[in-house]
């Protein structure tokens, strides 16, 4: 492969990769705040129900480790595939 092809290469994926990486960040940071929001009406739901507030937070407390789960794996594999 010479160098031209190589440029020609990189100059065509850098808008994809540009628009990737925007994406990623933005599900990254906006994740936490919907992680809150759902948990917040589970917790409503359970409440509604006749369950104790602490029973309620108790039982939510799945959703914030799920999301720290799903985010150290795909830190994870990013850190990994770089290498």
């Amino acid at each position: 492969m010479s160098d031209t092809d190589l440029v020609m290469a990189t100059l065509k994926s850098t808008p994809h990769l540009a628009r990737l990486s925007l994406s990623l960040s933005w599900t990254y940071f906006t994740l936490g705040w919907k992680v809150r929001r759902a948990r917040r009406a589970f917790e409503k739901q359970l409440m509604a129900q006749g369950m104790s507030k602490m029973d309620a937070e108790q039982l939510s407390e799945f959703l914030e480790d799920l999301k720290d789960s799903v985010t150290a794996t795909v830190k994870s594999r990013l850190s990994a595939s770089s290498i």
